[in-house]
């Protein structure tokens, strides 16, 4: 029962991180000084990362029809290799850091840490019919716990996608993975994630999120942009 408790809490925390590059333990908050979500410019166009550059997103459990959070990520720092962002959320009143390399897949996100990246980023030039595998092996170094994941995401697409911030064109990207505990390699849960991608913005403008563990339902998550910006 333990060990399932375990598998358990890491399946809320790599829901979190698909949904916002989080690490299994943090809780996101809401960008300082902003008291409510507004419309972005949609005439902003963001494709190269610059400090200031920010995301806010609007995370709905689609089981119960709730909204859970509402999320806002803030470049701090861009290098040739790395994206430093600062993440917030408005609910809980929590913030945190993350590291990405130049194509968002997470390399660290407070205590956890990706070898050799999380693989829920892309692979650049994006073209439809793109495939690619990857695996994971995911510590947190402050307790030493460690997980493997192993998946494959595909460009099934290129759909234009309506928010109540605007429309979008965008690639669709669907991944599945499974994951397991390195201690008790007989525990998988498994994730199916559908990732719309929008290249002017240099983001996901929506995802979907279905997890399982031995096949039984246990979340389902709904993600979508509702302000964008980029320091003036």
């Amino acid at each position: 029962m333990k060990k399932l408790q375990t598998l358990r809490c890491t399946l809320v925390g790599i829901v979190s991180l698909l949904a916002t590059g989080a690490s299994a333990e943090e809780s996101p908050a809401a960008a300082p000084g902003k008291n409510q979500v507004e419309p972005a410019q949609a005439a902003v166009a963001m494709e190269d990362p610059r400090a200031g550059d920010y995301w806010t997103y609007e995370i709905k459990d689609e089981i119960s029809g709730s909204l859970t959070a509402t999320r806002t990520d803030t470049i701090t720092e861009v290098t040739p290799s790395q994206i430093g962002v600062s993440y917030s959320n408005r609910e809980k009143g929590t913030t945190g850091f993350s590291v990405y390399d130049h194509d968002w897949n997470t390399k660290n996100a407070d205590a956890m840490k990706y070898t050799p990246h999380s693989g829920l980023g892309i692979v650049s030039p994006l073209k439809v019919g793109a495939l690619w595998n990857f695996k994971v092996e995911q510590v947190n170094t402050e307790k030493g716990l460690a997980w493997k994941w192993s998946g494959q995401s595909k460009v099934s697409g290129q759909e234009q996608i309506t928010t109540k911030i605007g429309v979008f064109d965008t690639f669709k990207i669907e991944t599945k993975y499974t994951f397991y505990p390195v201690g008790n390699p007989g525990r998988k849960g498994e994730n199916t994630v559908q990732t719309w991608y929008a290249p002017s913005v240099d983001h996901w403008v929506r995802r979907t999120i279905t997890s399982r563990i031995d096949n039984l339902l246990r979340s389902s998550q709904n993600i979508e942009l509702v302000a964008y910006g980029r320091k003036q």
